[in-house]
């Protein structure tokens, strides 16, 4: 392994610590009944997973924007994740941004826990890929 590679993997590490992290965030809140904040750590334990990822490839994006793309390019595209994978993510983002931005919304206790096992299956799958990636 070089240094290069070396220091991506312990950044990838060091994030996909993070997403597992705000995963058991997602969990908390949810259990305490603090929905937006649930549906906000699952968003950004996804987020943090991609950027784990991505991360492996030389992409180190700040951007939520940047790394939903970058994803879909650099793992969507090529079939190495499914569109589903995708969309899901996308639709994490949507509900996080509603509720730290929209003074009115409403979720209710199946939309975060929807969000919860979203993001469960999302992680898991980026996670495996990215220790195939490691290896």
């Amino acid at each position: 392994m070089t240094i290069e590679s070396t220091y991506k993997k312990s950044l990838s590490d060091m994030r996909m610590a993070k997403a597992y992290e705000f995963l058991e965030d997602a969990r908390a809140n949810f259990k305490e009944g603090r929905y937006k904040t649930s549906i906000n750590r699952s968003y950004y334990a996804v987020l943090n997973t991609a950027r784990s990822l991505l991360i492996l490839k030389g992409t180190n994006l700040q951007t939520h924007e940047g790394i939903l793309t970058m994803l879909g390019l650099r793992f969507i595209k090529p079939g190495i994740l499914s569109i589903d994978v995708f969309k899901k993510f996308k639709m994490l983002f949507s509900r996080r941004t509603n509720v730290d931005y929209r003074d009115f919304e409403t979720i209710d206790k199946a939309d975060a826990e929807d969000s919860i096992k979203t993001a469960e299956n999302i992680i898991k799958l980026m996670d495996k890929l990215r220790k195939k990636i490691i290896i």
